[in-house]
């Protein structure tokens, strides 16, 4: 009888990121992206979510991930064989991640908590031009009804550096 092979001494970083990547994007506003020295990253708004780490103080196949130092402690004290943190790393609010020793399941929880603590930090989505057209279209400035312009307002009808306020 022959024994499967051991996947996990054949995969390398993109194939330990794509069920991170998979993961990730399942999850609102999560967008893959590429950090400067190439290694991938996924980020809400701009701000860091998760990525593969490079830094030479970190085992190779290892995920850094945002965490809050309480739930990073939490998560040293009942998973040490999973979860660790570096000289470097121990500063961020972040923990890393043994991809080799986590499951699906938990790597989706783990990558939710992640979620829930870049909101705060993620910038506002801009809207695409698509959809500018069809706000504006609804907007009460830009109906016909008149709609009413608050007073200092300058939506509407008052040009930049015009001290004039618009007619009502």
């Amino acid at each position: 009888m022959s024994r499967a092979p051991d996947r996990r001494a054949k995969r390398e970083g993109g194939d330990d990121f794509a069920i991170v990547k998979a993961l990730g994007l399942a999850l609102p506003d999560v967008e893959a992206a590429t950090r400067y020295d190439g290694s991938p990253v996924l980020k809400m708004g701009g701000a860091f979510m998760a990525g593969l780490t490079t830094h030479a103080s970190a085992e190779p196949g290892t995920l850094v991930v945002r965490m809050s130092v309480e739930e990073r402690e939490w998560l040293l004290a009942e998973a040490p064989e999973t979860y660790y943190v570096t000289d470097y790393h121990q500063p961020h609010p972040v923990v890393l991640v043994r991809l080799s020793r986590i499951d699906r399941d938990a790597l989706r929880e783990l990558l939710s908590i992640a979620w829930r603590l870049t909101q705060p930090k993620a910038r506002p989505q801009r809207r695409k031009p698509q959809q500018r057209k069809q706000h504006a279209a609804h907007s009460p400035s830009s109906s016909s009804a008149g709609g009413s312009i608050p007073a200092g307002s300058t939506r509407g009808r008052r040009r930049p550096g015009s001290r004039e306020r618009p007619r009502s």
